[in-house]
């Protein structure tokens, strides 16, 4: 089966459910929108990440998906997520095939975050952003899979308690937001048919 199937899967996914929204009473969260990279390289799909730079005020030296805060000329949320996404790593919005929505995230920067998933060359040509990116990661989606690269804590977080996700891939932490939405994206991608016999080689 190739990985492009697995991409039209997600994408009949993904339509069938509503993205839920942020619903935190008292708290009024600004908009902010990312975009959740895929992209096949040998047959094998992978998710792309970037390492914020150290000297930057919030979030530095944590991993995130390419996007930021809802500009005043961004028509839509996906305008936010396609134009940073751009803006970050060089990849011209028009070549970036949406899937479609997961659910709100909050941040503790008080954001509603709204993830796109979609599909991006995998020529591996990025042109990233020194102020904004000091590192990518690129990691096949079966070794995000594997539960021995989460740990989960329980922590008060927005007045209650939830569960934070910590995923160690080799050297590299992804935790926060970032890991909330990466742990949606799985949840859902769980929910394929036959998911795994697309997935190829660990990595």
């Amino acid at each position: 089966m190739s990985v492009e199937s697995l991409f039209q899967a997600v994408e009949a996914r993904l339509s069938t459910r509503p993205a839920r929204s942020v619903d935190l009473p008292g708290l009024v969260l600004r908009e902010a929108s990312v975009l959740v990279p895929l992209f096949e390289r040998d047959g094998v799909p992978h998710m792309v990440f970037t390492r914020r730079p150290a000297t930057l005020r919030t979030h530095a030296n944590q991993y995130s998906y390419p996007g930021g805060g809802r500009d005043a000329e961004d028509l839509t949320p996906l305008h936010t997520a396609l134009r940073e996404t751009e803006e970050e790593l060089g990849i011209d919005r028009r070549g970036v095939r949406v899937l479609g929505m997961l659910d709100e995230v909050p941040t503790i920067s008080q954001y509603r975050v709204r993830p796109f998933v979609g599909v991006i060359p995998g020529d591996g040509r990025y042109t990233p952003s020194p102020e904004e990116v000091a590192f990518i990661l690129e990691v096949p989606l079966a070794r995000l899979l594997d539960p021995a690269i989460l740990r989960v804590e329980r922590k008060e977080v927005f007045g209650a308690e939830r569960d934070l996700y910590f995923y160690t891939y080799e050297s590299h932490v992804i935790w926060g937001a970032t890991a909330r939405i990466l742990r949606d994206f799985l949840t859902q991608l769980s929910q394929v048919p036959d998911f795994e016999s697309f997935l190829g080689a660990r990595g």
